[in-house]
């Protein structure tokens, strides 16, 4: 049986905290649990100078390999390029786009250093998964090397629009080197239209064979839709659980019976944050039955700390807060809770059940795996529901949502008052559609699929480095 070897930016090792990992890592986890297998990526530390060797971590079937990384190599790569140019392009937010070829440099020279380090742990009969936007040119290193192993993608962000990528002076290199992944997976179909459209378009050169398929030189590249998902029984248990946590039972007290709205996101500008602040407020403005008889809760922990644009939105926020509380608020009630630090997954899960109304509305989003945790978290008996934004990858599975138009407060103020006064029998059919779509394209369901078609993938020689020419 072929050996599954995971790469990704960061490794999440089984431990104390493992249940704060969230989905991503309990399915990645399971993958190599029953393949045996490698996780290989950075393990959070950052050194002056030239990285010490990599640290090595069995554990049962499973080894975990980790690398340090230079702090002026980390800046470069991973504040500059990864999350100053690709993530703002990726989700449509140019007025956070900055670009600078040093970076670019950069990102490229931190894959070759994860290509070196990897290559030597490698065996011949491996099969490759690599993770995400930061590491999209790994292939082409590991290719450069002669590494014949199947190599597949798969991009938990979003992926733009050939109009919106072209605002990468280096889109060519970008779309090469997804396209040197034997098998390369996308949040949703219009992701992947958006990759073929991009890799197709005549500066690029890529040959479009059918819907599933690319060919850029003699190299094919299996294309499809893998949406993540959540293990649905694991999450229904903790917001069962957490029903008895004392901290939860406080915090359902301490609404005195008002309807409670719950957002839980990072602190990031793609959440749409701000204007879901804005909402809430047209909401108590439009609806104002629902002064005194709701609590809007906002769990926000902060992101990149010390990153100009962050520490804005925190700021941001802060005072829309407080405008919202010093407008409405009572002496007995605060309209608005803000709380800009991160709570115990279980706890988490058991506040997601008490609330009445889960409101996640990015401005874009690849999936959302809170979209889901929040609809597994809810009781079948009398569950809360979901306001969606269209722009996350979740609302093309959540149709049964109510699916609102992150920049249009009005439109998010009107379905959280739809959310608020849905009969309990409209409530329980929403729940069972959208839990019927959870529990098929659960996290089992995303990497079983993924991996299968990585193992079917026979490559007879290493494909062709001319690729990355441009």
């Amino acid at each position: 049986m072929n050996r599954l070897v995971v790469v990704s930016n960061r490794v999440s090792k089984p431990g104390p905290d493992s249940a704060a990992a969230g989905g991503l890592a309990v399915g990645i986890q399971a993958a190599l649990e029953d393949k045996g297998g490698l996780w290989f990526g950075w393990n959070g530390r950052i050194c002056p100078t030239e990285p010490p060797p990599t640290e090595i971590d069995d554990r049962g079937t499973t080894r975990y390999a980790t690398i340090e990384l230079n702090e002026h190599e980390y800046e470069l790569y991973y504040n500059g390029f990864a999350n100053s140019s690709l993530w703002p392009v990726f989700h449509y937010l140019l007025a956070y786009y900055k670009y600078e070829r040093s970076a670019f440099d950069a990102f490229w020279r931190v894959n070759s250093l994860f290509a070196r380090r990897l290559i030597p742990l490698l065996k011949p009969d491996d099969v490759i998964w690599v993770h995400d936007y930061h590491l999209i040119p790994l292939v082409s290193e590991l290719r450069e090397a002669s590494i014949t192993s199947p190599i597949g993608f798969f991009l938990h962000i979003p992926f733009p629009a050939f109009d919106m990528l072209r605002n990468l002076p280096v889109f060519r290199s970008i779309l090469r080197a997804m396209s040197l992944y034997d098998v390369l997976g996308f949040q949703t179909q219009r992701d992947l239209e958006n990759f073929i459209d991009g890799a197709t378009q005549a500066s690029v050169g890529a040959e479009r064979l059918d819907d599933h398929r690319i060919k850029l030189y003699d190299h094919i590249c299996h294309i499809d839709v893998y949406p993540i998902g959540i293990d649905v029984d694991a999450i229904t248990a903790l917001a069962r659980n957490a029903e008895h946590d004392p901290e939860v039972d406080r915090m359902v007290e301490s609404l005195v019976g008002r309807e409670l709205i719950i957002g839980v996101d990072r602190l990031d500008y793609s959440k749409g944050l701000v204007a879901r602040f804005h909402s809430y407020e047209r909401l108590l403005e439009k609806y104002p039955t629902n002064r005194h008889a709701v609590t809007y809760m906002q769990i926000a922990p902060p992101t990149r700390t010390g990153v100009r644009e962050y520490d804005s939105i925190r700021h941001e926020l802060e005072q829309s807060a407080g405008h919202i509380n010093g407008r409405f608020a009572t002496p007995d009630w605060v309209p608005l809770r803000y709380l800009n630090t991160g709570i115990k997954r279980d706890r988490l899960m058991g506040i997601f059940r008490a609330a009445r109304v889960g409101l996640v509305t990015p401005v874009r989003d690849g999936m959302n795996l809170v979209a889901k945790e929040y609809v597994a978290s809810q009781d079948p008996a009398d569950p809360g529901m979901l306001v969606l934004s269209r722009l996350a990858g979740a609302a093309y599975e959540l149709t049964d949502a109510i699916l609102v138009n992150p920049y249009d407060i009005d439109d998010v103020a009107d379905g959280i008052e739809q959310a608020l006064s849905m009969s309990l029998a409209e409530r329980q059919a929403r729940h069972t559609a959208m839990l019927k779509v959870l529990r098929r394209n659960d996290i089992t369901a995303w990497r079983t699929r993924f991996v299968g078609d990585l193992d079917a993938i026979k490559l007879s020689k290493p494909a062709d480095t001319r690729l990355m020419a441009g």
